[in-house]
């Protein structure tokens, strides 16, 4: 059985004070460090976020700007190749005109030198008609 005497009294009092030196040296030291501790983990956790929505913000607005220039690039592009095609355009008919005009000018020189032999070969049909007449005849028509 447990008495209870002096020495319990004094052992409740050293307890009492055993219990009051470590919460002075060494509970309230470390609770305080943790404190801090938390305090710096919430702040670095805080400036963590901050970045984490600065940088999802900037990412946006990197793709964003990304997918305005290859639309503006796009835009720009169909532009260039839509004055290409007119430039195109403009260069084949002004080819198709030169081709046109020369291959009439062909045409009324092939038809002025078939006209200039048609005349020269009437002028000698009758020369031709007399000697084929000598050649089926065999003789000599005057």
């Amino acid at each position: 059985m447990i008495n209870i005497d002096g020495s319990f009294l004094i052992q409740i009092i050293n307890f009492l004070l055993l219990i009051w030196i470590l919460n002075t040296v060494l509970y309230k030291p470390i609770q305080s460090i943790l404190q801090k501790r938390k305090e710096t983990v919430d702040k670095l956790s805080s400036g963590i976020k901050r970045f984490e929505d600065d940088t999802a913000k900037h990412d946006t607005a990197y793709h964003t700007g990304i997918r305005d220039a290859r639309a503006e690039g796009m835009k720009e592009k169909e532009a260039i190749v839509e004055t290409a095609r007119e430039e195109e355009r403009a260069i084949i008919d002004k080819i198709n005109a030169k081709a046109q005009a020369e291959l009439a000018q062909v045409k009324e020189k092939i038809a002025n030198e078939a006209n200039a032999v048609r005349q020269d070969l009437e002028k000698e049909v009758e020369g031709f008609a007399d000697a084929i007449g000598q050649k089926i005849l065999g003789r000599e028509v005057s």
